[in-house]
This record gives structure tokens, sequence and C-alpha cells, in this order.
């Protein structure tokens, strides 16, 4: 039987594509391709905004009306206002006190809830409250709380012959601030409660050993082990939280609208009243001012970061 042979194909040979570019290249054009849209989102959403703000502080810009450029000239009217100079001193005090207490409160609440307590998850549960209730339904509950007639606070308080009349206390100048400091202090100090505990829970417990054996008592291993161990968190909570607390703008606005007298106005609340007067230019400038603060804060934390790094 004679056996089939196949035919010789003849031989094609395939000639590579000639693009011009390197196989290198081409990965280099694809990378752009993959980010660029990512680009151009925050482009438009982040970069295209934060400048336009800062472009409008430095005109005198009125809604219906394109303004003219002035320069400095928003800030420096800024700075000579009363109101103005209030608002800075009172950032301040609203600020450093929430934030101390929040740090004082939160840690040590968060060393609490890192012992082995009975129900333990019980307590971390409910300690998430306050974080958890909406800005809006917290402070106005706080703000009838506060209610001089039929607010809880001074029922307890007469009740107890703390007082003997019913105190105002969102209207009284020496006690709005104070008010305003507990209430902030309630709604955000849970988040740091929190983020202590899950730093608590990264140091190893060998640490705490090694120092009981070399006789460390509560307070050195809570100095030396403790607060080594979870001070990137710290760091990294007082940023956040500085900043969003002086952003805050319900805590003063739903309990005191920035009164009485501007003894609880703050940054947020005043840029507020310049759009509402329709000055969008100042309004822009009281918002703007802050940008340089907030970048010295994020430099130093960022360095302390990278020294303890």
């Amino acid at each position: 039987m004679a056996q089939h042979v196949a035919p010789e194909l003849p031989k094609v040979t395939v000639k590579p594509r000639r693009s011009g570019l390197t196989n290198e290249q081409r990965t280099t054009i694809l990378g752009y391709a993959l980010v660029a849209p990512v680009v151009i989102c925050l482009l438009i959403l982040v970069v295209y905004p934060f400048f336009f703000a800062i472009w409008i502080s430095f005109t005198d810009r009125m809604i219906g009306q394109p303004g003219k450029f002035v320069g400095l000239g928003n800030y420096a009217y800024l700075i000579r206002q009363p109101d103005f100079q209030a608002t800075v001193r009172n950032t301040i005090v609203l600020v450093g006190s929430v934030q101390t207490l929040k740090l004082v409160f939160g840690l040590g609440i968060a060393l609490l809830l890192n012992q082995q307590i009975r129900a333990r998850q019980f307590w971390r549960g409910l300690i998430l409250l306050p974080w958890a209730m909406p800005g809006f339904v917290a402070f106005i509950t706080w703000k009838l709380l506060f209610h001089p007639q039929a607010g809880a606070l001074n029922h307890i308080l007469i009740s107890l012959g703390l007082v003997q009349t019913h105190v105002d206390f969102l209207s009284t100048k020496a006690l709005a601030m104070p008010s305003v400091i507990l209430a902030s202090f309630w709604r955000g100090f849970p988040f740091w409660v929190i983020t202590f505990l899950a730093g608590l829970q990264t140091v190893p417990n060998e640490l705490y050993e090694a120092a009981a054996i070399d006789g460390a008592d509560a307070w050195r291993r809570f100095r030396h082990v403790t607060l080594p161990g979870i001070r990137h968190v710290i760091l990294v909570v007082v940023l956040l939280s500085t900043i969003w607390t002086t952003n805050s703008f319900e805590a003063v606005w739903l309990m005191t609208q920035g009164g009485p007298s501007n003894a609880t106005m703050t940054f947020p609340v005043l840029a507020y009243f310049g759009l509402q007067s329709l000055r969008i230019g100042e309004a822009a400038a009281v918002a703007v001012s802050l940008i340089p603060i907030f970048a010295l804060l994020a430099m130093i934390v960022a360095k302390m970061l990278q020294e303890q790094d």
C-alpha cells in the first residue's frame, strides 16, 4: 500500500509590525492611558475648585457680578474686622479645648476597653453611639438639653441644688462656648476611642511582659511601651480631627449660629454669613485663610512621623 505524503507547504515569514515604538515605550503609554481618567477626575473635582476658590478670594466678586482683582484686599479687610478677630480667638479655644478633651478621655477609655473587663464587646459597641448618630440630630439634641426652660440639664442642676434658677446656656456669653465645646467633644470622642483601641491592639504583649520583668510599674509601661507604640496613631488622629473640628459647621450653626455677640463665631459660620450677604470674595478669603495653617500642621505631623520611622 502506497504511503500518502503531504505536500510541503511554503514557509510564510510573519514580519513584525513597524510601529516605531519599543516594548518599553508601549508599556509607558499604556500606563499613562490607564492613569489618565483618574488624573482628569482629580483635576476636575479637586484641583480646579481648590484654585478657583483661591482666585475668588483675591477678587471683590459678588453673586451676579464678575468682580475685579483686588489682591490681598479681602484679607487686609478681614484682619481689621472685630468679627474675624473674634473668629480666630474662638476657633483656637474651641479646637484646643475639644482636642484636649478628646485626647485625654479618648485615650483613657481606649485603655480601659483594651483590658479584660466584663461585657467588653458591649461597651465597645455602646461607645460608638455618639459617632454613629447623624450630626444634625446630635447637636439638635444638645440644644434641647441646654434649653433654659424645657432642657433636662437645667432640671438636673436645680434638683441637685447646684443652681437656683434656670440657666440659659446658649444665650449667655460666658457659657455659650463651653456648651459648644461639650457637645462637640461628646459627638467626636468615639472616633478617638476606636482609633486608639485599634492602635493599642497592635502593641505586642511581649513588650509589656519584658517591661514587667524589668520592674516597670503601670505608669512606666504606659510611658515607655504604650505611648511609643501608638504615637503614629495619635499624630494622625490629632491632624485629622483638628481639620474636621475647625471646619465643623453644624455644631455652631445649629446651637448658637455664632452668637451671642460673636462668642462662638468660627470660620465656617463666618464664611456662611459672607455668602448670605452675597460677598463671595470675602467669604472665600475666610475659608482660604485656613489653608496655610492646615498645610503647616500637616508638614509638622509628617516630619514627626518620618522622625519616628
